[in-house]
C-alpha cells in the first residue's frame, strides 16, 4: 500500500485529504509544517509527498530537496499559480491548484505513484491516464506509454499517426473536439514525444482565469505594473519557457490577450505588464478549442492573424459516441481501475449495460464514462454492474448500430416546435439548466457548483454544452 506524507498547515484540508486518500486505499501521515515533517518523519520513506506551497516556516518546496528524489505533489490557490510553475523547475513533479476536486486530486497522485512504479517514456493525461495500465485486450500497441490512449477505431487510428508525425517538430497545433474527448491528452502525447519532452509542459484553461487577469497571468508583469502588484512576477509564458505552452478554451481568450500571444507566435519574445522591456522565450504552443475560430474571426471575436498562425496543424479528436466500441474498451479499463482502487475484482458490466454503453450517446464524452463508471462501482451491491446503476437510462429493444443522442434529439425537436417524452437524463440536464437560470442573478459560480455538486470547471463546461450564457451581474462576477 503507498504511503503518502501530507504537509498542509490547515487542520480542516488536510484532515479532509487524509480522509480522501483513506478512503481509497492509501497510507496516510500528515504534518503541519515542513519542520514538522522533518521532526517526526523519514522523509525519503516515502512514496509521495503533497504538500501546501505556502506554510509555515520553510515552504513546501523544501521537500523536494529533503525528499531526495520522491515525488513531490505542490498544492497552490490559484493566485499563487505562477509559484507552483516555479516548483516545478525546482524539481516538484506537478502541481494542484485549490480548490481542488476529490476526482482531480485521485487522478493526480494515481498517475504520480503508476509514473514513478513504471517509469514509463511517457505521461499519459488525466481522463485516460489509467488506461494505458489497465489495457490488455488486441491492439494494445495504440493505448500503452507511446501514445496514452485506448481505442483502434479508424478515425483513432488516424489520429495516432497524425501525432507521431507533428509531434517532433515545433509547429503551432490547434486540437479541435468536444468538451470531455480528450484535448489535454493527446497535447500532452505530443509534448511526451517531442524533443521538448524533459522541460515544462505548462496547461492553462483560459475560461477559467478572470479577464482582468489573464494578461498578467500569462505574460507576468513588474512591480506597481497595477493596484497589488507588490514584486514582479513572472507569467505562464515565460514558466514554459524550452517547453510547451497547451491553452485550453483558446476561444476564451479577451481580443487583448490575443495580441500579445500572437506577439509571442510572431517574435518569439514576451514583454510584461507595466515593463517596456522585452525578452526572448522558447515556446512550442499547442492551443484546444470545442468552438469554431474560423467563425468566430469572422465576426471579430478572434483574431483572424492569430487563427491563421495557430492553424498550422489542426487535430479533430472524435466524439466517444464516434468511436464505435472503443467506448466498451474505455469502460472496461475504467472498471478494471476503480475495481483495484476500492479491491474487488469480481465486478463486471451485465450484458444490458455493455450495450447501453455502447449505444448511449455520451454528450459529456470521456469524462462523462469516468464518472458513471466510478459511481457505479462505489454503489454496487452485486458483481454485476447494470445499465441502471451506470445512469443510462434509454430503450434497449430499440437499439441499433444508428442510435442518435436523445437528448440532442429532443433539442432538434424543440427547435422545430415538436416535443418528445422526456427521459430520465433530460430532466437531469433540464434540472441543472433551470437551477442555473434560477439563481445565478443571486448566487455566485462557485455557489452555484457548489449546490449543483460540481466544480466551477464542470460548471462552465455544462453552461457551454447547454447553451445557458452566464449574465453579467455583481453576483456571478467573481475575481
Amino acid at each position: 500500500m503507498p504511503h503518502i506524507l501530507i504537509v498542509e498547515d490547515e487542520t480542516i484540508i488536510r484532515s479532509a485529504l487524509r480522509r480522501l486518500l483513506e478512503r481509497n486505499q492509501y497510507q496516510v501521515s500528515e504534518a503541519g509544517s515542513v519542520q514538522e515533517a522533518q521532526e517526526r518523519f523519514s522523509i525519503p520513506t516515502f512514496d509521495l509527498i503533497v504538500s501546501d506551497l505556502r506554510l509555515p516556516g520553510a515552504p513546501g518546496t523544501e521537500l523536494i530537496k529533503l525528499g531526495q528524489g520522491k515525488p513531490v505533489l505542490i498544492m497552490t490557490s490559484y493566485a499563487s499559480l505562477r509559484s507552483a510553475v516555479d516548483s516545478m523547475k525546482m524539481g516538484a513533479v506537478d502541481y494542484i491548484a485549490k480548490p481542488f476536486d476529490h476526482d482531480e486530486m485521485l487522478q493526480a497522485v494515481a498517475r504520480i505513484l503508476r509514473d514513478r512504479q513504471s517509469a514509463p517514456a511517457t505521461a499519459p493525461a488525466p481522463a485516460e491516464r489509467a488506461n494505458g495500465s489497465t489495457k490488455a485486450a488486441a491492439g494494445a500497441e495504440n493505448a500503452n506509454g507511446e501514445i496514452g490512449i485506448i481505442g483502434s477505431c479508424p478515425p483513432m487510428q488516424d489520429m495516432y499517426s497524425k501525432i507521431r508525425k507533428v509531434a517532433p517538430t515545433d509547429s503551432n497545433v490547434l486540437i479541435q473536439g468536444e468538451s470531455g474527448t480528450g484535448k489535454e491528452l493527446v497535447a500532452r502525447a505530443l509534448h511526451n514525444l517531442s524533443r521538448r519532452a524533459k522541460a515544462p509542459m505548462i496547461s492553462v484553461n483560459c475560461a477559467a482565469i478572470p479577464e482582468t487577469l489573464i494578461e498578467s497571468e500569462l505574460f507576468g508583469h513588474e512591480k506597481g505594473a497595477f493596484t497589488g502588484a507588490s514584486a514582479g512576477r513572472a507569467g505562464l509564458v515565460e514558466a514554459a519557457d524550452g517547453g510547451t505552452l497547451f491553452l485550453d478554451e483558446i476561444g476564451e481568450l479577451p481580443l487583448e490577450a490575443q495580441a500579445r500571444l500572437l506577439r509571442v507566435l510572431q517574435e518569439g519574445e514576451i514583454r510584461r505588464v507595466g515593463s517596456v522591456q522585452s525578452q526572448k522565450v522558447d515556446v512550442r504552443l499547442i492551443a484546444a478549442t470545442h468552438r469554431d475560430l474560423k467563425s468566430l474571426a469572422k465576426v471579430g471575436q478572434f483574431r483572424e492573424d492569430l487563427y491563421y498562425r495557430l492553424h498550422v496543424i489542426a487535430l479533430k479528436l472524435p466524439a466517444l459516441r464516434e468511436r464505435g466500441a472503443d467506448v466498451n474498451e474505455i469502460a472496461n479499463a475504467f472498471l478494471a481501475r476503480q475495481s483495484a482502487r476500492i479491491g474487488r475484482n469480481d465486478l463486471r458490466f451485465s450484458a444490458e449495460a455493455e450495450q447501453a454503453i455502447r449505444h448511449y450517446s455520451w454528450p459529456g464524452n470521456v469524462r462523462e464514462l469516468e464518472n458513471a463508471v466510478e459511481r457505479s462501482v462505489i454503489l454496487s451491491e452485486s458483481p454485476e454492474i447494470s445499465a441502471e446503476l451506470l445512469g443510462i437510462d434509454i430503450e434497449l429493444e430499440d437499439l441499433d448500430d444508428d442510435v442518435f443522442d436523445p437528448l440532442a434529439s429532443n433539442a432538434a425537436g424543440n427547435a422545430n416546435g415538436t416535443s418528445h417524452e422526456p427521459t430520465e437524463d433530460l430532466s437531469l440536464e433540464d434540472y441543472f439548466q433551470h437551477f442555473v437560470l434560477e439563481h445565478q442573478d443571486h448566487m455566485t459560480e462557485t455557489e452555484l457548483a457548489r449546490k449543483l455538486g460540481v466544480s466551477r470547471k464542470c460548471l462552465w463546461e455544462r453552461r457551454q454544452r447547454l447553451g445557458i450564457p452566464r449574465r453579467k451581474s455583481g453576483a456571478t462576477s467573481e475575481s
